[in-house]
């Protein structure tokens, strides 16, 4: 049920309201954006069209790359669009598409981080059953999930903010809808919402965050019995993972899992794992990744 029947539409404050900065914003942020979305595309095409790149942990690393530009393309569009109006005006319903975009695709982006170390378990603790355990179809299953799971939190999410009564103040202190900043212009008492939230979006931050912690330490210590070669391939792979899991799930842990305050560093995290991630993974798993590497120079270099 919508109890919201004053507030029509939100202003959102941005990252500055700096005439000048906000120039500087607009330019640093559609760079930032149009290069996100360079690299994870061309993540994604290597992936489909190379032979080369056929295991599972692609399949999951080409879902990865589409979570991170959407991800992208759900909030920094608007943000460097909105540093060149003097009004960031943005409606009820426009917040709550945000809102539920946002969500969705960081969370499908959680499931996919989860299941990539799951895969790299497989491989490195299990390796004759690999292939028997990560078959295609449990890999469509695991995808599919992950895509259920991430609809259902989001809805979740937007159904907290429509019980919401916005009667009053309109102006968020952000670049763009979430729920921490909006939970702070509701005309009513939100600790038992702010309870569900964090139980919510905390806890799949926390809990996915401690699985990744706990399968990376068994897949550490299986390293013990293998050769040094093999050692070494499986910590490049896994020193990859961990990086992104780190740049990743630090800011949301920071975000989620507290009361509705206002720190003033909330801005620049949230620019971190909205904006920043989505870019750095590609590069991450470009810089690291010996198969991508060879992969984009046989398949772009050559057709040049």
């Amino acid at each position: 049920m919508i109890l919201n029947n004053t507030v029509t539409e939100f202003i959102l404050v941005g990252l500055t309201q700096d005439v000048a900065k906000e120039k500087i914003v607009f330019v640093v942020f559609l760079f930032l954006y149009l290069a996100t979305l360079l690299a994870n595309l061309l993540i994604m095409l290597t992936i489909r069209y190379s032979r080369m790149l056929g295991s599972p942990m692609y399949f999951f690393l080409f879902y990865l790359s589409f979570t991170d530009a959407c991800l992208s393309t759900t909030i920094t569009p608007r943000l460097f669009i909105d540093s060149l109006s003097k009004k960031k005006v943005i409606s009820f319903k426009e917040c709550m598409t945000q809102v539920f975009s946002a969500h969705f695709f960081g969370c499908l982006g959680i499931f996919v981080l989860v299941i990539m170390s799951f895969d790299r378990y497989v491989a490195i603790c299990k390796p004759l059953r690999y292939t028997t355990i990560m078959s295609e179809q449990v890999c469509g299953t695991l995808l599919y999930v992950a895509w259920a799971g991430s609809c259902i939190h989001s809805l979740v999410q937007v159904f907290f903010v429509l019980k919401l009564p916005f009667c009053g103040p309109n102006v968020i202190d952000h670049y763009f809808c979430d729920i921490q900043p909006l939970l702070k212009l509701a005309c009513k008492d939100v600790y038992i919402i702010n309870l569900l939230i964090v139980f919510n979006s905390g806890a799949i931050c926390m809990m996915s965050f401690i699985v990744l912690l706990i399968s990376y330490i068994f897949i550490l210590y299986s390293l013990s019995n293998k050769s040094a070669a093999g050692r070494k391939k499986a910590l490049s792979t896994c020193t990859s993972h961990i990086i992104v899991v780190i740049l990743f799930f630090v800011p949301c842990i920071f975000t989620y899992t507290r009361p509705p305050l206002t720190f003033p560093l909330d801005k620049t995290v949230a620019v971190f794992y909205t904006i920043g991630t989505p870019l750095l993974n590609p590069l991450i798993y470009t810089l690291r990744n010996t198969d991508i590497k060879k992969a984009i120079k046989k398949l772009w270099c050559n057709q040049q």
